[in-house]
Parts: C-alpha cells; structure tokens; sequence
C-alpha cells in the first residue's frame, strides 16, 4: 500500500505539547574513567491530530531532551482523529514490534502502554484500544505507532479517492 504524504508544512501557529518517551544512557570507558551520554526519544503534538517524534543525544538529560523536541518539531504529521478515536481499526510492524489499534467507544479511554500511550496522548486520541506485540523497544514501538497512524485514512478521504459520496463509504 501507498505511503500517504501527510506532512505537516508550518510550525509557526501551532502550540505543540511535548512528552518524554524514554531516556537511554550509555557509558563510555575511556582511560579517564568512565563518559556517560543520554538518548532521549521525545514525541511532540497538539493533542488535535498533529504529532511527531525525535531523537537527541547529548552529555546532559536536558540538552538531550531539548534536542529531541527540535528534532521532532521538524518532521510533524497529520492524523485524522474522529469523535476522539481512530476512524478505522489498523495493524503495523516495524522492526520488531507490531501493534494493533482499534477504535472504541466514548468513554474508554487510552488502553495503552508505555510509547504507545505517550504517541496516542499527544495526537488527541482519547479512547483507543492498542495492543503491543513482539518487541517492546521504545524506539521501535513509537515508529510503529506513527507508521500506523500516519496510514490511517478519515471517510471524507475514502469518499474522495473512491470518487462516490460519503452516504455510500458508510452504506455500501
């Protein structure tokens, strides 16, 4: 299936919500002792549909943070969110995790966890039933998630593409 291209082009008026995922840190022995260095994963969004991920590294926590909020500002993406959850149930994979969402009624709330939870947060999605399978690497899990997301498609668009009204999306 085709990649959907639904970048998002301007930053300046949107008001973006950071969130940390996980922070890594990894140790360097040198014959000074040892250098420590942070990774921080870091997923910004609107809490209305827009949302995007970054990755800083750096000696210090907060410069690794803060490194990862520019990163994610820079590549923000557009999700239809409809009522509050998902339009459509979707199942993604990449690299060791595959994730599962489907959409659920008012009320539910995220049933989520860890990545997935902080990713579903940040867009707006405030009832979702999500299932993490295989690995649970934060890394992994957080593109698994935007991948799936990123694939999901509102009925106005179905409509469009199908080239029929949105009665007949819904009615057949």
């Amino acid at each position: 299936m085709a990649r959907v291209n639904n970048r998002v082009k301007s930053t300046n008026d949107i008001e973006l919500k950071d969130r940390l995922v996980a922070i890594n840190r990894t140790t360097k022995v040198t014959k000074g002792g040892r250098t420590f260095t942070f990774a921080a994963i870091v997923v910004v969004g609107n809490e209305n549909g827009i949302i995007g991920w970054g990755l800083g590294k750096a000696n210090e926590v907060t410069t690794a943070i803060s490194k990862g909020v520019e990163a994610a500002k820079k590549n923000l993406v557009k999700v239809p969110v409809y009522k509050g959850t998902i339009p459509h149930e979707q199942e993604f994979k990449f690299g060791g995790s595959r994730i599962l969402l489907r959409p659920a009624s008012h009320g539910t709330g995220v049933k989520a966890g860890g990545a997935m939870r902080a990713v579903l947060e940040s867009v707006g999605i405030t009832d979702v039933l999500a299932k993490s399978k295989g690995s649970s690497n934060p890394h992994n899990l957080v593109k698994a998630t935007i991948g799936a997301l990123c694939e999901m498609r509102d009925p106005l668009t179905i409509a469009k593409h199908r080239g029929i009204t949105l009665d007949k999306v819904f009615n057949g």
